[in-house]
């Protein structure tokens, strides 16, 4: 491999990769444009547009390049700061968030056009150092692009590895542990199955809005693995995964009900409580037909657990509401009698309590 080499070079010629992880495959192969746009909805590349027009472009935040055709070069790292680049040059390009945009472009100080970069030889020679830098370093990707990036790796550097050595090389090229590397090829493989089955039909759920993290996170519960069908630290971990389970669990995860809740939240509290539902048949029956997780959860609970459970719970809650009493400008307007139903049934379970000890 040849040394890397330091070049300026006009923005002009500098084109962002249509491939970058940051962007969803349904964006892959766009336009610049579209690209741009995309990267100023949901890359706080508005930001980065602010700050290089006030300050200039930082040399010691070269891009990252390797030549391509026409005499250009495309950026492997640095997608972001180079639409920024591109806006303070063109602020017509901008198809969203066109008036802030326009504004950040007439109160610029700077207009870069010459922009330092780091030329490569091979596109590899990048991605190795980005596995550290984006995953275990300090410029953090998102879990789908993380679960991307070393998806990617894998298929390109270790397609002839066996999976369990993959995830091992992998781990120590981004500075992980070997389960975690794991968990997020195996939550990259079950989305891909799932955007093969077109996300089954359920309505705004596409590459875009879907959350790999909701997938890498259930594989650290042994329930939700064993009802996935999936063997973890085999050759092949999906390769009896079961589908109508799956649809299931992304159907939980996804689909939004007439009040736009799901009936997953992508919380511990909930990965926790559905492998504790997912353990026990009456529980999971339960949620099946349509009962509340916390609801079915108690199914899985003895009586005198679900009774300390409940108490302990309502408990906190309304040590909330003391804590912000004091707070509140307007009380909802059934709130003495909901307060006056809390004091009735705290001394009937009271009284209950104390009448069954006597019994005893």
């Amino acid at each position: 491999m040849q040394k890397e080499q330091y070049k300026t070079i006009n923005y002009k010629n500098l084109i962002l990769d249509k491939n970058n992880l940051r962007l969803p495959k349904s964006l892959h192969h766009n336009s610049q444009n579209k690209i741009i746009n995309y990267l100023l909805l949901h890359a706080v590349t508005l930001a980065l547009m602010q700050s290089i027009g006030e300050n200039d472009f930082f040399l010691g935040a070269q891009l990252w390049v390797v030549e391509s055709e026409n005499t250009k070069y495309k950026v492997v790292e640095g997608n972001r700061r180079l639409a920024a680049v591109k806006l303070l040059n063109d602020y017509t390009i901008a198809s969203v968030k066109k008036k802030i945009v326009k504004r950040v472009f007439d109160e610029k100080k700077f207009t870069p056009t010459d922009i330092p970069c780091l030329v490569f030889d091979q596109e590899d020679d990048i991605r190795k150092y980005l596995g550290f830098h984006h995953i275990a370093g300090i410029k953090s990707w998102t879990i789908s692009e993380k679960a991307n990036f070393l998806s990617q790796l894998r298929k390109t550097q270790f397609k002839k590895t066996s999976f369990t050595e993959a995830c091992r090389s992998l781990a120590k090229i981004i500075g992980a542990k070997k389960d975690y590397v794991e968990r997020l090829l195996v939550a990259y493989e079950i989305y891909e199955i799932v955007e093969n089955e077109g996300f089954y039909n359920i309505q705004e759920l596409n590459d875009t809005s879907f959350y790999v993290g909701y997938i890498s996170d259930s594989l650290n519960k042994a329930n939700i693995v064993k009802f996935l069908g999936i063997k973890l630290n085999s050759e092949n971990p999906v390769k009896n995964i079961n589908e109508t389970n799956l649809k299931e669990l992304i159907h939980w995860f996804f689909e939004k009900n007439d009040q736009n809740q799901t009936r997953l939240k992508g919380k511990s509290d909930d990965f926790k409580a559905l492998n504790q539902v997912l353990e026990k048949i009456t529980a999971l029956k339960a949620f099946r037909d349509g009962t509340r997780l916390y609801k079915a959860l108690e199914l899985t609970e003895d009586t005198d657990d679900i009774f300390r459970n409940s108490v302990k719970r309502s408990l906190e809650t309304l040590e909330v509401s003391d804590r912000m009493v004091h707070k509140v400008k307007n009380f909802y307007s059934d709130a003495n009698d909901d307060l006056d139903t809390i004091r009735k049934l705290a001394v009937k379970i009271k009284r209950t309590k104390e009448d069954l000890e006597e019994d005893l």
